[in-house]
């Protein structure tokens, strides 16, 4: 069983994380932006997540940054 960590994705915006398995020397993200819903009464699911070396972006589901097998919160 994965471990987690409670968030609240409201306050996710410029928050830093690094990967625990890093791929292709990208290790630290920060989130840049929440993905809003198409309906304003649904909760937020996703956030966009930038590389910080390649400043590639990835739209991830935000509650995958809940496993601690896979990311760490902070620059580590």
């Amino acid at each position: 069983m994965h471990a987690r960590r409670r968030l609240n994705p409201a306050k996710l915006r410029l928050s830093k994380w690094t990967a625990v398995s890093p791929r292709d020397r990208e290790k630290h993200f920060l989130v840049t932006e929440l993905v809003l819903p198409d309906d304003p009464s649904q909760p937020v699911t996703e956030v966009m997540l930038q590389a910080v070396l390649t400043r590639r972006t990835q739209r991830i589901a935000w509650r995958l940054l809940t496993d601690e097998q896979c990311w760490k919160q902070g620059w580590q």
